[in-house]
């Protein structure tokens, strides 16, 4: 009896591991199109919105789905170590030209937070399959109350950037003036 449902399972795990590795693949071959990714995302949010508001509920997902957003993007916005924490320790950023200097680096790295997003859009639009996810509500309470929440965090946040003086985006490639030529300044 053991056999036969090894058997069974044997098929299943190959699939499964077949279906991990492609999917893997193409995650790699997604890394280094961060727009495409992003506009891929921002479909995936449009159909997740639609279907909410065709069938008007499922407002308690979405407001789960809000929040855990909101988590996302602060770990997005914070650095991984924290300044607070590096000053009580003796060490601190760079005051001046001759100190180290010590690049943003995110708590969450841009990859991680693109896909954890997508990741919670396809799952709650997948709860908006499921009636016992419906839970009424009275959604402007929940929109108002999520609202407050978002300036209060984004408020301490860019306080935290401010304090600290790091700019957590950065667009576009650095671009520095540095010296001119040798051979155009010895004619």
């Amino acid at each position: 009896m053991e056999a036969s449902e090894n058997d069974n399972a044997a098929p299943f795990a190959k699939w499964r591991s077949d279906f991990s590795r492609l999917f893997q693949h193409y995650l790699d071959k997604s890394t280094p199109h961060p727009l495409q990714r992003w506009l891929g995302t921002l479909a995936v949010a449009m159909i997740y919105v639609l279907r909410v508001y065709y069938v008007q509920g499922f407002y308690v997902v979405s407001y789960g789905l809000g929040i855990y957003v909101l988590n996302l993007l602060i770990g997005f916005l914070s650095p991984r170590v924290d300044p607070e924490l590096e000053a009580l320790d003796g060490a601190s950023l760079p005051t001046r030209g001759s100190d180290d200097f010590k690049p943003f680096i995110r708590r969450l790295p841009e990859f991680k937070f693109w896909y954890s997003i997508t990741k919670a859009f396809i799952i709650a639009f997948s709860m908006t399959f499921f009636s016992v996810f419906d839970v009424p509500v009275f959604w402007p309470i929940l929109l108002f109350y999520w609202v407050v929440l978002f300036v209060l965090t984004m408020k301490r946040q860019i306080l935290h950037m401010i304090k600290y003086k790091y700019v957590p985006i950065d667009i576009g490639k650095k671009r520095y003036g540095g010296k001119k030529s040798s051979a155009s300044s010895s004619d």
